[in-house]
């Protein structure tokens, strides 16, 4: 059997990170994915997918990760069921994540990291054991931006 779920889209809220009784990290947020087709009155739609992310996973979305940012979320599906504060009993179908990667362009990474009061990359308040993808690593401390001129490559 297989359950695999890829997704790229935009975060709709900034991420709250909370801790479980026992301590665990863990953080519930939603991604805004556009859909391949426009509606009849041409108008674009998107889907909304729920999804939660534990321990460094968390950590990490809510460090670096703010609303309306591109997020890549690699992960599976999963469904269960709850009873809410009124006492109903409720569904859901989320995507529990198990790993999150940066994309967009940097300008636009660095824009919406800057209309937010949460960490940055650029700042270099990067930490040992975190993970990013290759197109951030140019922009913490110590390393340069590599360019696109095709004419220097050696092959």
């Amino acid at each position: 059997m297989l359950n695999r779920v890829v997704i790229m889209g935009r975060i709709t809220v900034n991420p709250e990170l909370r801790q479980t009784q026992g301590g665990v990290s863990v953080l519930s947020f939603t991604v805004a994915v556009d859909r391949r087709f426009t509606s009849p009155g041409g108008e674009r739609q998107a889907d909304f997918i729920y999804c939660v992310a534990w321990r460094h996973n968390a950590e990490f979305i809510s460090k670096y990760f703010v609303k309306g940012q591109m997020i890549a979320i690699d992960g599976v599906l999963q469904s269960r069921n709850y009873v809410d504060k009124n006492g109903n009993n409720r569904s859901v179908t989320e995507v529990v994540v198990e790993n999150a990667s940066f994309c967009g362009s940097k300008a636009e990474t660095s824009a919406a990291r800057s209309n937010s009061s949460g960490a940055n990359i650029e700042s270099g308040a990067v930490q040992s054991g975190d993970s990013f993808s290759v197109g951030d690593v140019a922009s913490i401390d110590g390393f340069e931006e590599i360019g696109t001129d095709d004419s220097e490559l050696p092959f």
